[in-house]
C-alpha cells in the first residue's frame, strides 16, 4: 500500500528532507545518469511484461528533477484508465498515477472514483520496490514545499512535486 494508508508519511517526509540539497537542485551530488538510465529501461521492461503491453517511455527529461516517465496504456489496466509512473532523479523516487499527475487527489481518491484498481497499483508498486524505488504518495507530494532549496520562478506555492519531479 501507499504512504498515506500504512502512516509512513512521516518517514517519507523525512527522506525527502534528507535528499534536498539546495545546492543540487535538478540531481543529487553522486548522481550516476548511466545508472539511472539502466534502472530506469529495467523499468519500462518490467511493466511491459507485468501488464503484456507496450508501455510509452519518456526517459531523460531536460532541465527537470523527474527523470522520466513510464506510461501504461489505459487498455491495458483493469478500469480503463492509463498509469502514469513517473521516477525522480533523486533517491530512486517514484510517483504513480491514474491519468496523470494531479488528475486526482491521489491514489486514494483515483480508487474512490473507481478509477484505478487496487490490483494494478499493487502491480506497479511491487515492480517499484522489487527495483529499489521508493514510492512517494501524490498526496504527500502534493503538500507544500517547505525545504532550503530555490524553486523556479515560475513556481507561485511550491509543493514536494515541484521540488522533486518539477522543472527548472
Amino acid at each position: 500500500m501507499t504512504e498515506e494508508l500504512t502512516g509512513g508519511g512521516a518517514e517519507t517526509l523525512a527522506l525527502l528532507r534528507e535528499l534536498d540539497d539546495p545546492e543540487w537542485p535538478e540531481w543529487p551530488r553522486d548522481y550516476d545518469r548511466a545508472a539511472v538510465a539502466a534502472r530506469f529501461r529495467t523499468l519500462v521492461a518490467r511493466l511491459e511484461a507485468d501488464f503484456a503491453v507496450r508501455c510509452e517511455a519518456a526517459p531523460d527529461n531536460q532541465d527537470s528533477s523527474e527523470y522520466g516517465r513510464v506510461v501504461v496504456p489505459a487498455g491495458a489496466t483493469v478500469r480503463g484508465t492509463r498509469l502514469v509512473v513517473c521516477v525522480s532523479n533523486f533517491g530512486s523516487l517514484a510517483l504513480v498515477c491514474a491519468d496523470n499527475p494531479g488528475a486526482f487527489f491521489g491514489t486514494v481518491d483515483a480508487r474512490a472514483e473507481g478509477e484505478l484498481d487496487a490490483a494494478d497499483l499493487a502491480r506497479v508498486e511491487r515492480a517499484l520496490g522489487e527495483l529499489g524505488y521508493v514510492v512517494v504518495a501524490e498526496e504527500l507530494l502534493g503538500r507544500d514545499y517547505d525545504g532550503p532549496s530555490r524553486l523556479g520562478w515560475h513556481v507561485q506555492r511550491p509543493t514536494w512535486a515541484d521540488r522533486f519531479f518539477g522543472i527548472f
